[in-house]
């Protein structure tokens, strides 16, 4: 099917071969209709019939065709004023006119004269050029306007020579539409100033329903050197549909839409749109912001919900989410949204990942000021933003990128390099200066002008080799012989290096999944420069194993503990993203093996191993709550299965997960370092069993944070496991995954452990902790006392094994409330224990240094069904 679509691809004139098409009809390009392409045919004018008035400019017969075919590059030369002997001539292009006049600042008017193919000349009999306008009559109406061509230039040589130079950071302010106001002795001119980069066109105008798609009067001008084109047109105001008609080498003109558009229509309708934000940005953005300058997000707690607009809930725009999406995350307790592509992309079901309009947000969902506000009121709740970035591939749409000037400007024009086989979309050309401007200002824009906090970069690893997704002879190596793409890695450490320049407290994210060295090492010891990397590693091999069946998970035990091998190589974020519950892989909640208790108890058992993971997390929404089916963005999220028990309880379980996340730093303040990870014990692969301590920063007073996690991924409650603890006394049950109120069976250790003066697993101290079957438990350091005297017998308590039939998948279409279900017998909760919440509170760490290494020592235990059980902790021999 690949070779095929690279056959396809190759024999198809809208793919990037350098070829001019033919075919079609004359109105669509290749047969593509709405891409309004036409030949233009240049014919000859005929001299003027009159002689023209005293001391008139002369007009060139060849420069006067060539504008009223549209294929003048400077028409200013030709139109508008230009002093001549003393005297001024005045021109303009109105073909359709029955009368031109001019209109001077005293009110007087001089009637123009028809020249030729629709020229209009007067002369005014002063030797300054004056301010003036055109009283314009066609079929029997009259209207004022302003003539674009009596405007000088808006862009300056210094803007000029950065885009010449592919260094223009803010590339959005001088290229695209921006509405302008100019002032003369007649008046206040707002009009809309239009600027494109075509480097390779004949000619360039700007059509739109301000003048009824025909650009004869509105060509821009070209400055050669760099291949931009601009005019400001009077007139034109905030919501004007336009779009670039461009005249490529071929002779050939196109409609395409504004690369550089702000705004665009709602697809499938694809104009661009001039637009004008008027959001005023709050104080507690401000505050946000001025926070966020001082703070380095990649040492904070950081949990992300990813997000899409269009299924969280459906028919929601920008200023509802506004106040829907920021309560409902906020009182979830995530830091942080992570926003699927919110650019503007023709296809709805590509989710935002085939763009087409870079700088536009998405119509779909309203203003662009909406999403600004949306922004906002998230850093108003403490909600940091991530927006999902594209800079690997773009839309194949021929009005969009493609062609754009008639040849391969945005995207490589070898398609060994300039098409994708895989997407089937094109590649930017990122050793062209202008192109990584445009993708490095792009980056900048988005966290600028809406005060995004990170980017996450898409398909990072499909931008660094030249062979990715390509069979032999289907890629070039690079000038070094290699499969590197030395021209990405150069744009991609461009791009992180300004956005972390100009914007200090951002981050900026690879979705990256092979093992390229240093993706998040600094720029300048040759790494990539990113602040993060999806750890994909960790997202295939957790899953992998949770699809076995606990029985037979001892087998795989080190898939789950691979990826502390690795943990601190890079700054990982930890994600279940969009892309792990689509496409028949299944919801998160189906990929756990067993019945529907089990599922939902490995779940949470999966979340709590999550967050206590060294790295950052991120989950996709629905996931939160344990949507039974996977993923369809046609439909909104199952919200009312929040009303069920089960899907409640794992809701449940989330908010107090981001609640104790926050009040423990030992989870999130040493996670790329080693320091801040300690094993228990790594090898207790017959029990399903992981247990660790993750570590904080040393205080003020010397001590260090410090949280104890065990994992039980078995169908059985492990008893009286024997765990090594840095601190003597009480710890609390912060959290067991087991509790009633999260639909568990309620087993745990009545909310509290006690650790003695016995050493074990390298720790000073230990304990005897129950760990539910299928559950998590996190233990605290608790203020109180110690209890002198220890209860060396450890009684023996026989739970029941939770059956593992094989389940009939059919049978589980929508997943049944768990307390229907086969489960061990519940236990009562102790009265310490919060049953609201289903957690204990953090308490002050009374901490001592932790040990350099753990170990992974057996403890003295007696063989009870293949399982290792203590009976008592061990003598002082077996320390």
């Amino acid at each position: 099917m690949r070779e095929q679509a690279w056959a396809d691809a190759l024999s198809s004139p809208a793919v990037v071969t350098g070829r001019v098409a033919g075919g079609g009809s004359a109105a669509d390009e290749h047969g593509v209709p709405g891409t309004r392409s036409t030949v233009v045919r240049r014919v000859q004018l005929a001299p003027p019939t009159a002689p023209s008035a005293p001391h008139t400019r002369p007009l060139d017969l060849d420069e006067a065709t060539d504008v009223v075919h549209g294929l003048h590059r400077s028409p200013h030369t030709v139109l508008g004023p230009h002093a001549h002997e003393g005297h001024v001539t005045i021109r303009t292009v109105q073909p359709s006119a029955d009368a031109v006049s001019v209109r001077l600042a005293d009110g007087s008017e001089l009637a123009m004269t028809a020249e030729t193919g629709g020229i209009w000349v007067a002369v005014v009999q002063q030797e300054q050029v004056p301010d003036y306008r055109l009283s314009v009559t066609r079929d029997g109406r009259q209207r004022v306007v302003d003539e674009a061509y009596r405007h000088e230039p808006v862009l300056g040589e210094a803007d000029l020579h950065l885009i010449g130079e592919g260094r223009h950071e803010e590339l959005w302010r001088v290229l695209g539409a921006h509405v302008r106001t100019v002032r003369d002795s007649i008046g206040e001119v707002s009009g809309t100033h239009f600027a494109v980069w075509a480097p390779n066109a004949l000619a360039v105008h700007v059509i739109g329903d301000f003048n009824d798609w025909d650009g004869t009067t509105h060509a821009l001008r070209v400055h050669e050197t760099v291949g931009v084109w601009e005019l400001f047109v009077p007139g034109v105001g905030a919501g004007a549909h336009y779009k670039f008609d461009i005249t490529g080498p071929d002779g050939t003109r196109r409609a395409k839409s504004d690369p550089m558009a702000r705004a665009s229509e709602v697809p499938p309708f694809n104009n661009s749109v001039v637009t004008a934000s008027t959001h005023r940005w709050s104080d507690g953005d401000a505050a946000w912001m001025a926070r966020r300058a001082q703070t380095d997000p990649h040492h904070g707690p950081m949990s992300i919900y990813e997000v899409h607009l269009g299924s969280w809930r459906q028919g929601l725009g920008y200023e509802e989410l506004a106040d829907q999406l920021v309560d409902y995350v906020s009182r979830m307790g995530f830091t942080h949204v992570e926003l699927m592509p919110v650019m503007q992309h023709p296809y709805g079901p590509s989710w935002g990942y085939h763009v087409t309009g870079y700088y536009a947000a998405d119509s779909r969902f309203g203003h662009e000021d909406g999403l600004r506000l949306l922004i906002d009121r998230l850093h108003q709740a403490g909600v940091g933003v991530i927006l999902d970035w594209v800079p690997g591939h773009f839309a194949t749409d021929p009005w969009a990128l493609a062609r754009f000037d008639g040849t391969p400007i945005y995207e490589h024009p070898d398609p060994r390099k300039g098409w994708h086989p895989e997407w089937g979309s094109y590649i930017f050309d990122y050793g062209r200066p202008q192109v990584r401007n445009f993708l490095v200002a792009n980056a900048t824009y988005w966290l600028e002008e809406f005060h995004a906090d990170g980017l996450r970069v898409d398909g990072v690893a499909s931008m660094l080799y030249l062979d990715y997704s390509r069979q032999p002879g289907q890629w070039i190596p690079n000038a070094n012989g290699g499969r590197e793409n030395l021209e990405a890695v150069t744009l991609l450490q461009e791009t992180n290096a300004t956005a972390y320049r100009r914007n200090p407290g951002v981050m900026m994210i690879a979705e990256e999944s092979t093992s390229w060295p240093g993706v998040t090492a600094p720029t300048d010891k040759g790494g990539l420069g990113f602040g993060f990397k999806w750890n994909m590693g960790w997202m295939h091999d957790t899953l992998d194993y949770l699809a076995q069946r606990p029985y037979s998970r001892a087998h795989h035990h080190h898939t789950l503990t691979f990826s502390l091998v690795y943990a601190f190589s890079e700054k990982y974020i930890l994600p279940i993203s969009h892309d792990e519950v689509v496409h028949g892989k299944g919801s998160l909640l189906r990929k756990m093996s067993g019945d529907p208790w089990q599922r939902f108890a490995t779940t949470r058992a999966f979340l709590a191993y999550q967050w206590s993971h060294p790295g950052k997390q991120l989950l996709f929404m629905g996931s939160e709550f344990a949507q039974s089916r996977e993923w369809a963005d046609g439909s909104t999220l199952s919200w009312e299965l929040t009303e069920q028990p089960a899907h409640a309880g794992v809701q449940h379980l989330v908010r107090d997960l981001n609640r104790l996340y926050d009040e423990l730093p030992a989870l999130w303040q040493i996670d790329h370092h080693e320091d801040g990870f300690a094993w228990l014990d790594a090898n207790a692969a017959g029990r399903n069993l992981y247990t660790y301590l993750r570590w904080g920063n040393e205080g003020a007073d010397g001590l260090r944070p410090v949280v104890a996690v065990l994992v039980n991924f078995s169908g059985i409650a492990q008893e009286n496991v024997h765990v090594g603890l840095p601190y003597g006394g009480r710890w609390r049950e912060a959290l067991n995954t087991d509790a009633q109120v999260y639909g568990g069976s309620g087993q745990g250790n009545l909310g509290f452990v006690q650790a003695y003066d016995v050493e074990h697993q390298r720790q000073p101290f230990s304990a005897l902790v129950t760990v539910p079957p299928l559950g998590a438990v996190w233990l605290v350091p608790d203020p109180e006392p110690v209890v002198e005297a220890p209860v060396v017998e450890a009684p023996v308590v026989e739970a029941p094994e939770v059956e593992d039939p094989a389940v009939d998948e059919a049978a589980v279409e929508e997943v049944t409330d768990p307390a229907e279900a086969d489960s061990p017998e519940p236990v009562e909760a102790s009265p310490d224990v919060d049953v609201e919440d289903g957690t204990q509170e953090a308490a002050a760490s009374d901490a001592a240094d932790a040990p350099e290494e753990a170990a992974t020592e057996d403890m003295t235990a007696e063989e009870t069904d293949g399982e290792r059980r203590p009976t008592a902790y061990p003598e002082d021999d077996e320390r």
